[in-house]
């Protein structure tokens, strides 16, 4: 744990993988949001509070991918799960991780004798 971290320093301003973490002081809400924002990189997150109502309204003002409310690191392979910014692009799991493999088609048979619209949208004029 790194504690008296101040937002100019290198490690507040990489993505740093394994277990570390930084401690940064900070007055209000408003202010932590601004800490937590002020990064190129936004995989994740969590927020620590007794006041699930704040906890909520925090986590909706995180540009992070992912944030976690009283928990770290909970996954499942049926919620998106990717970063926002220099974290990464698109998501893996979920709907949203399913859609990066896929392409929309879309695929039209007219089976009247005479086609109701030659071409164009709607009123058979064609």
């Amino acid at each position: 744990m790194l504690v008296d971290v101040t937002p100019d320093m290198e490690i507040a301003q990489q993505e740093v993988f394994g277990p570390v973490l930084i401690a940064m002081a900070f007055d209000d809400e408003a202010q932590a949001v601004r800490l937590a924002n002020d990064t190129r990189f936004g995989l994740a997150g969590a927020v620590w509070s007794q006041d699930v109502a704040r906890a909520h309204r925090v986590a909706g003002q995180l540009r992070a991918g992912t944030v976690w409310i009283n928990s770290y690191k909970a996954i499942s392979v049926m919620s998106p799960f990717g970063g926002f910014g220099d974290s990464g692009f698109g998501r893996s799991s979920g709907l949203d991780g399913l859609r990066e493999y896929t392409v929309p088609q879309s695929v039209w048979v007219e089976t009247a004798p005479e086609a109701s619209v030659a071409f164009g949208y709607g009123s058979g004029v064609g």
